[in-house]
């Protein structure tokens, strides 16, 4: 804010929908309502959290707007002098809400909004004590509360002389920086209080400032913002001895709010001056690793790194030998490339961190996955044993992974046996510190379908006729429909919407809360871990259902308050495959996955009769189905069908087949292309094949073809002409035609947009295999091994069958107690 700006109104207490089932405003739309107003700046105070605070100050600089980061605590307002603290229920709390002027405010923030939710006992509501706040208020502002405040609260209760003794300790705890604050909602708790307010405020010098709360943007959302709190708190629209607000919780204009106190111009003028005084927010900022400590106190990471990858390197030559038409040196030479761009590009600590998890995790018996994602193409992260897939052998790209031209964090997604996933994370938060080391939040929202069956019981629809309209809506949570989509294509909600008056409502208030966040729970797999407390770079929150806490920012915004995140993903199948081979070793026979061999006949055959269920990845009908018809006789099949059978390259199902059976001629493309496409028979499946034409056909390094796949994703077109440009030209020097050069471009760009990454692929191929050569090879193992996994699912029981498996059920009998319960499924389905 600059001292020329008009303003002669701030909003400085605004709820968004961070403010759970409890605001309205989503995050863009507060910046469009502050642009529509003329406000130069405007503040967020979600109740209880700070959940918004990173997402709401980037949207608003992006917006112009001066962000002004605050939050309205609930407090435990009796531990000081007028009493002892004894916090019973939301009853015995009060509010106040606090502004950070400068970053030690924020910081401040941010440590009071973790300690409601890390201390306060589970059965409270999240709240601090003014003696917590009084220790951690430098460099914040203070507005007393409004209704419910902790000066109003007293006031309210005719309880004056608490009103003082509050008002006072304010003062002594913030200085100039409290203000007493003053709401016209048209209220009566708002009326009772607002002379001892002004009494108050005169007795002890203390500054006023107006404000208004809007929850939602205009008067006309009451209705909606009526039903949504409803939803949240069980109620229903009629009942009228309930929470409401009122229409005028609404983002109010300047010229409203100055007519509004026309009687107190100072209490309007002293929201500018408060907005002027909150000169900092906080910005995104690069992740900051933690220090890995390797026992040797000599080496650097980027030393231990060299160490570890090139002892590992040998280990697995050594062990596997090397893949079909590649040297040692080959193998060198790639590790020696990629150690210098992760040393370059500062991540050694990342790899050191991921491969020490990984290792305690072997070493306790905990089964890990090959892979996952990009990760699996590089010769580093295979020779730490982060990955068990050799990217030589699958022929796949360090670049898809990490990028030296596009600067950004590596990201592992790395699958545990789900039964033992949570031994991991503790290990890291015993090495780390607890304190360092927590869970990432994530947000349920109101979807079209739950939206609507919401708004029609607080609206005491008949359930039938609810139950009958939303099942007009499409249900896909692959592509969710919007509810505003399905009303456009779907003539019966058309219909009904024109007919009946209480079908219209309820579908206009279901379309006001549609995307709104409805509670908070902790992400599956997201792990951060910080170089320092976590609670000096982000809020924590407390899930009831997590024993460790929670980031309060979500999976995107961590990485910009500075944090590292990691993937520690349960994978079933994982948990099937070691219960499988613990009963194999009972038997005496020892299996090794690692060293397995990927060409056993038996399993291939299976697969070619497409018994399938229970197979990792390719159990589903429609997989069953691909697979008939493309018979795999190889693991490269195998890993071309995960990643064909998804939306997008479907449609190359039918050429493939046909080019794979011999009844249509592969097309290369050009002969250039020949090796790059082969085991697809001329079909680009991969993302990349996309990195490779680039490189062999235009003569681009595999991190600027990398570069040219992204914007082949994004279509950006100005992007896109210069990168036509740029890969026409070079083709062209490689002695292509320009025509020719133009097409290829086309077809690569039209496959590029629905590629699939060939190291993601390669790595659950590979899992498929596993557990395809277990039930092909050992299927009372396998049997008794998914059983064990779905005993109280008996639905999938009886799939897995009725799956015609090569054996009779009597010899189940000589697994005797392996498998709890297995004896009563036996007897229940035999």
């Amino acid at each position: 804010m600059t001292d020329s700006s008009p303003a002669s109104f701030v909003h400085l207490k605004t709820h968004s929908a961070y403010s759970l089932s409890e605001g309205a405003l989503k995050i863009k739309q507060l910046g469009k309502l502050a642009m529509q107003q003329a406000m130069p700046a405007v503040a967020i105070t979600d109740t209880g959290n700070l959940f918004g605070a990173l997402e709401f100050a980037e949207a608003m600089a992006g917006f112009g707007i001066q962000p002004i980061i605050g939050c309205t605590l609930l407090v435990d307002a009796e531990d000081g002098p007028e009493g002892p603290a004894h916090t019973k229920n939301a009853l015995d709390l009060s509010r106040l809400a606090l502004l950070a002027k400068d970053e030690a405010g924020y910081r401040n923030l941010l440590k009071l909004s973790s300690r409601a939710y890390l201390d306060a006992p589970e059965t409270e509501l999240p709240h601090v004590t003014l003696s917590l706040i009084e220790r951690h208020s430098d460099g914040l502002i203070c507005l007393s509360g409004g209704p419910g405040g902790v000066i109003n609260k007293p006031l309210v209760e005719n309880r004056r002389p608490v009103a003082n003794v509050r008002a006072d300790r304010l003062k002594r705890m913030f200085g100039d920086r409290v203000y007493v604050e003053l709401q016209r909602h048209g209220m009566e708790e708002e009326r009772v209080a607002e002379p001892g307010l002004l009494d108050l405020a005169y007795a002890l010098e203390l500054p006023l400032v107006a404000t208004n709360e809007p929850y939602f943007a205009e008067a006309d959302d009451f209705a909606a913002h009526d039903a949504l709190i409803c939803i949240a708190e069980g109620e229903v629209v009629a009942n009228e001895n309930r929470r409401q607000l009122t229409p005028e919780h609404c983002f109010k204009s300047q010229s409203a709010m100055v007519t509004l106190f026309a009687d107190l111009p100072e209490a309007i003028q002293n929201t500018v001056e408060i907005a002027r005084r909150c000169s900092w927010y906080p910005h995104s900022i690069d992740p900051i690793l933690p220090k890995f400590t390797s026992g040797d106190d000599v080496r650097d990471e980027a030393e231990e790194l060299r160490v570890q990858s090139r002892a590992g390197l040998a280990d697995r030559l050594d062990a596997l030998g090397l893949a079909h038409g590649y040297s040692r040196k080959d193998y060198e030479e790639r590790l020696e490339y990629e150690l210098g761009v992760i040393t370059g590009m500062d991540f050694p600590g990342y790899f050191l961190i991921v491969a020490d998890f990984i290792k305690w995790a072997k070493a306790q018996g905990i089964p890990v996955g090959p892979g996952r994602g990009s990760g699996a193409g590089s010769v580093v992260a295979w020779a730490l044993t982060i990955t068990d897939l050799d990217p030589l052998r699958f022929n796949l790209v360090f670049e898809r992974f990490l990028n030296p031209e596009r600067v950004s964090m590596p990201d592992f997604d790395i699958d545990f046996c789900q039964d033992r996933r949570d031994e991991v994370i503790a290990y890291v938060q015993k090495k780390y510190g607890e304190g360092q080391v927590a869970q990432i939040i994530t947000f349920g929202k109101l979807q079209a379908r739950a939206v609507c069956r919401d708004v029609g019981r607080v609206l005491q629809m008949p359930y039938g006729q609810v139950d009958r309209l939303c099942k007009l809506i499409p249900n896909n949570p692959a592509n969710p429909v919007t509810l505003q989509q399905a009303i456009d294509v779907e003539p019966r909600l058309q219909e009904e919407r024109q007919q009946d008056e209480t079908t219209a409502t309820m579908l206009e208030i279901a379309l006001k809360l549609e995307g709104l966040y409805r509670h908070a729970s902790t992400h599956a797999a997201g792990v951060v871990i910080g170089d320092r407390p976590l609670e000096e770079l982000v809020p924590l929150y407390r899930d009831p259902r997590s024993p460790m806490p929670v980031t309060q920012f979500n999976m995107k915004l961590v990485e910009k308050a500075g944090l590292v995140k990691f993937d520690f993903l349960g994978l079933k199948t994982l948990t099937v495959l070691d219960k499988g081979l613990k009963l194999l070793a009972q038997r005496g026979v020892e299996v090794d996955f690692a060293v397995l061999p990927l060409d056993d006949t038996a399993t291939y055959d299976m697969l070619k009769r497409a018994e399938t269920v229970g197979v990792f990845q390719l159990e589903s009908s429609g997989m069953r189905d691909l697979i008939r018809k493309a018979e795999p006789g190889n693991i490269e099949d195998i890993i071309a069908l995960v990643a064909l059978y998804r939306p997008g390259p479907m449609e190359n199902i039918p050429k493939y087949v046909a080019s794979k059976k011999g009844e249509e001629a592969p097309e290369f493309l050009h002969e250039k292309l020949t090796h790059v496409v082969e085991d697809t028979y001329g079909i680009i499946i991969y993302q990349e094949q996309v990195l490779q034409i680039a490189q062999v056909l235009a003569g681009y390094s595999l991190g600027e073809a990398d570069l040219l796949r992204r914007a082949m994703g994004k279509k950006i077109q100005a992007e896109m002409d210069a990168q036509k440009a740029r890969f026409v030209s070079g083709s062209v020097e490689n002695g292509v035609e320009q025509a020719q050069a133009e097409q290829i471009f086309e077809l690569v760009n039209k496959f590029a947009g629905y590629g699939f990454n060939k190291a993601h692929s390669a790595a659950y191929g590979v899992v498929a295999y596993q557990t395809a050569w277990l039930k092909a090879n050992h299927p009372v193992e396998f049997l008794a091994a998914s059983m064990s996994l779905d005993c109280g699912n008996t639905d999938k029981l009886l799939v897995v069958i009725d799956d015609d498996l090569p054996l009779p059920f009597h010899h189940l009998r000589h697994l005797g107690n392996h498998i709890d319960r297995l004896t009563e499924h036996v007897s229940r389905f035999g």
